[in-house]
């Protein structure tokens, strides 16, 4: 069975840190670019950050300098690693994997990933 499985989520205080993560199984994540959404209640879903093949970074300008992304190929798992957290940071997160070339330059077009998690919370409250 394809799937990703994300982990990690949950409640935290504003300027804390948490670490999501995303695990592929069935299938390896070497060829593939990943990318974390985000889905606050009330808002469209949106685009964080991803890594593409290279391993070179797109950001979302509301996370640039406390969000990092980094995959772990001997784990077959991309990590979300969230710092200074905000209360606008809470919303459901999503990992999405899709193959691309290792040229190929990630973004957040939704169509580019066919790999989707279930999603996992993340509720920043003090």
């Amino acid at each position: 069975q394809l799937q990703l499985v994300e982990s990690g989520g949950g409640l935290v205080q504003p300027g804390e840190s948490l670490r999501l993560s995303c695990e592929a199984s069935g299938f390896t994540l070497d060829s593939h670019a990943i990318a974390w959404f985000r889905q606050a209640p009330g808002k469209e879903r949106e685009g964080v950050l991803c890594i593409s093949v290279s391993d070179s970074n797109s950001y979302a300008d509301s996370v640039k300098g406390r969000f990092t992304v980094s995959r772990d190929k001997a784990k077959n798992t991309v990590y979300l690693q969230m710092n200074s957290l905000k209360p606008e940071d809470t919303a459901v997160y999503y990992c999405a994997s899709g193959w691309h070339s290792v040229g190929w330059v990630c973004n957040f077009g939704e169509y580019e990933y066919d790999y989707w998690g279930q999603g996992i919370q993340v509720t920043v409250s003090s």
